[in-house]
């Protein structure tokens, strides 16, 4: 996975499709979809960590976003 459209298409071969409007709040929910599935292990390791990595990094860049306006 390289992009949290990826992410998105990963969750959504479990069921999973995830929309609330606001775009912190769909990232962190997806963060907490993939930890359920790591600890249910349908997930390897390092592609649970790349996968948090990339939503961290997303949330913080809307975050930076949202203070700079």
């Amino acid at each position: 996975m390289k992009t949290v459209y990826e992410i998105q298409q990963f969750l959504k071969r479990f069921g999973t499709i995830i929309y609330i409007g606001d775009r912190v709040a769909d990232l962190e929910l997806m963060e907490a979809e993939l930890k359920e599935l790591y600890q249910s292990q349908l997930m390897e390791p390092k592609e649970y960590q790349t996968a948090l990595l990339i939503l961290r990094h997303e949330i913080q860049f809307l975050k930076e976003q949202g203070q700079k306006k």
